[in-house]
């Protein structure tokens, strides 16, 4: 259920920062195209958590809590949610769509797909950017980790992660994923994408019944007696045995088995292999990342010790690095000591809200009190849920399959009822 209609006016109970509100703190200035007048506005109206605020975020007892901000300026209609992470009872999960590795789902639908063990959902925004169509659509550009298991790797950008001691970091994360044959030699490979023309990947049950490659050989790999094996986390190196070789696409995956697949450039560079023979796998990145088990890929930073980052263009001119400086829907994830913040920004409906350029974003970010920010997926992806509820207004007029999301769950106490504790 989208809580503002077709007519793109703000929702009931909407908190309106009014122009008379606005041009008073600027002095009579206005808003649109000012962003120097915009970023000192941001500051005023907001500190961090743990201090006053002209505009807080209503929260309850437990530090979980929603709100909707509308500027009519210029218009932005701005969705946040706050929850605090001193309270042990809520945690941030990722999930993937279809819960695998590729595939497409609503929010809606993947919150849906949590596991009921791990609590009760009560809060969600979509994550990474996505592969859109063809056999891997769905396939996260960056890294995943959902509950421990590892079922893409790190891209070009940023990755949102969570440690073993249950902090929250984000920083570009590079892959040191690589195949050790038993001669020595080491090849690097990619997992659970779509295999490059003269590449190598490894697959996983995570990417559903069959690796969906066309030719090549692939590589049908079981465990070695004696060693760990999967689900395939991070910071691992695995001893697999060679199971089979298989000369053509499109090999079957099992949960006990991984299936390396080989472009035919990339038959030519390794060595002859037989069946019985013992390979490597490694999982290791830079920096390291074991045990983590909850991540998800995005960028770029917005926020990193309280400054807001300058925003550069992600590499030669084209629609993703031009709308960086564009207005258009957005999404983020923040924190600082005490709280984490998922924002979500209406855009491409005039009446409503326009978005906002990742610069302004970022400015939001600080005022709202983060120490530390990451953008996610925008345009009609950008979507946030709410106890139940699609809060903002997609831009597409309808929730946008999406390929995975962060969600925000309040742990079950023993006996399995939901925690009423509030935190330590």
């Amino acid at each position: 259920m989208l809580r503002v209609g077709s007519g793109g006016e703000p929702a009931p109970g909407t908190r309106l920062l009014l122009s008379r509100s606005a041009d008073a703190i600027l002095g009579g200035a206005p808003l649109a195209g000012c962003v120097l007048r915009l970023a000192a506005w941001l500051w005023l109206a907001f500190v961090p958590c743990s201090g006053i605020q002209a505009f807080q975020v209503p929260v309850d007892s437990t530090g979980l809590g929603y709100t909707n901000y509308f500027v009519a300026d210029v218009p932005w209609s701005i969705h946040v949610v706050q929850v605090a992470r001193t309270n042990a009872m809520y945690e941030v999960h990722s999930v993937h769509a279809a819960k695998h590795a590729v595939g497409l789902d609503t929010l809606s639908d993947q919150v849906m797909l949590l596991d009921p063990a791990l609590g009760i959902p009560v809060a969600a925004i979509n994550g990474d950017f996505y592969q859109r169509d063809r056999a891997y659509a769905g396939a996260s550009r960056g890294l995943q980790v959902v509950d421990g298991e590892l079922i893409s790797g790190p891209g070009s950008k940023v990755s949102f992660w969570i440690d073993v001691s249950g902090e929250a970091h984000a920083s570009n994360v590079t892959a040191r994923f690589q195949v050790t044959w038993p001669d020595g030699t080491a090849t690097p490979f990619r997992l659970n994408g779509e295999r490059s023309a003269n590449g190598v990947e490894l697959y996983t049950s995570a990417i559903g019944r069959s690796t969906r490659t066309s030719g090549g050989r692939e590589l049908v790999l079981e465990r070695a007696e004696g060693n760990p094996w999967l689900p395939l986390r991070l910071g691992k190196t695995y001893t697999a045995m060679l199971r089979e070789i298989r000369e053509s696409g499109d090999s079957p995956t099992t949960p006990d088995t991984l299936v390396l697949s080989l472009s035919r450039d990339a038959v030519r560079r390794v060595p002859p292999l037989q069946t019985g023979a013992v390979l490597r796998i490694s999982t290791m990145t830079m920096p390291a990342l074991p045990g983590v088990k909850t991540a998800v890929g995005g960028g770029p930073m917005l926020v990193r010790n309280g400054r807001r980052q300058t925003i550069e263009a992600s590499g030669p001119e084209n629609y993703e690095s031009s709308s960086m400086f564009e207005r258009h829907p957005r999404a983020a994830v923040g924190w600082n000591q005490d709280c984490f913040f998922l924002v979500e920004v209406d855009g491409r409906q005039r009446n409503l809200s326009v978005g906002m350029t990742l610069d302004q974003l970022g400015g939001f970010m600080v005022g709202l009190g983060c120490q530390e920010a990451m953008n996610f997926d925008g345009g009609g992806s950008a979507t946030l849920w709410f106890e139940g509820e699609v809060r903002n207004s997609p831009c597409d007029r309808a929730e946008r399959e999406i390929a995975n999301c962060l969600v925000i769950v309040k742990k079950k106490a023993p006996g399995g009822t939901s925690s009423a504790s509030t935190g330590h």
